[in-house]
């Protein structure tokens, strides 16, 4: 298999994507048009480091927004926002830090903040933006 970098990931080439997989990458097609809509400018896409993911990258008036995008179709075990467990806001911000130590040193100095896109459906109609979701402390 090849193997290709893109926004500062590896991702196998040709790989299938599995059905979570495949409903997770349209919940973020859509969270990324309805942040641009809004007046966000996305400046990168699923940036992965050892440790850690931030779903989308965005800047607003001035603001690095830094996105977590969760989508849960059933809300058995609590649904979109209980999945971003203190955990998963750990991993979002040593993603953030990373990518400000690297690809988005030129951003080092703005104020930031993490935001949460949620879905109960993937469809544009089920979205909840919440800003400031969490904090990187």
């Amino acid at each position: 298999m090849k193997k290709s970098a893109e926004g500062g990931r590896t991702s196998i080439v040709g790989a299938r994507a599995t059905p979570a997989q495949a409903r997770g990458k349209i919940a973020e097609d859509l969270a990324a048009a309805h942040l641009e809509r809004n007046g966000l400018q996305i400046l990168a896409r699923n940036v992965r480091c050892r440790g850690g993911e931030v779903d989308l990258i965005g800047l607003e008036h001035g603001t690095l927004v830094f996105v977590e995008v969760r989508l849960r179709g059933n809300s058995r075990f609590g649904g979109a926002a209980a999945s971003i467990t203190a955990e998963k806001q750990r991993r979002v911000v040593h993603a953030a830090r990373w990518w400000l130590s690297g690809d988005g040193r030129g951003h080092a100095k703005r104020p930031c903040r993490f935001d949460a896109i949620l879905f109960d459906a993937p469809d544009a109609n089920h979205l909840n933006w919440i800003r400031a979701a969490f904090d990187a402390d």
